[in-house]
């Protein structure tokens, strides 16, 4: 039993928290503040229960509109700082 919780500032985007709880390297639960509520609420649920590693590959990299960034490659960022952490 390894559960650690994370919170993290995003940047350059309309969430403004990501409170990630982490066992073994797999996603338990993440909440999100701020931002589209439904469309979040849905990448939370699609991300509980995956490894921290197949969810930065798949939301690494994604953009929101012209921004150079997007709450789901927040995310990614996030998750790589906790990588970095462990």
């Amino acid at each position: 039993y390894n559960m650690a919780t994370y919170k993290y500032t995003p940047s350059g985007v309309c969430s403004s928290q990501f409170i990630v709880e982490v066992e073994d390297g797999i996603i338990q639960n993440i909440v999100i503040r701020g931002g589209c509520p439904g469309n979040l609420l849905g990448i939370s649920r699609l991300v509980k229960g995956r490894s921290i590693e197949s969810v930065i590959s798949d939301l690494k990299g994604v953009r929101c509109g012209a921004k150079p960034t997007s709450c789901p490659d927040q995310i990614a960022r996030c998750l790589e700082a906790i990588l970095e952490k462990q």
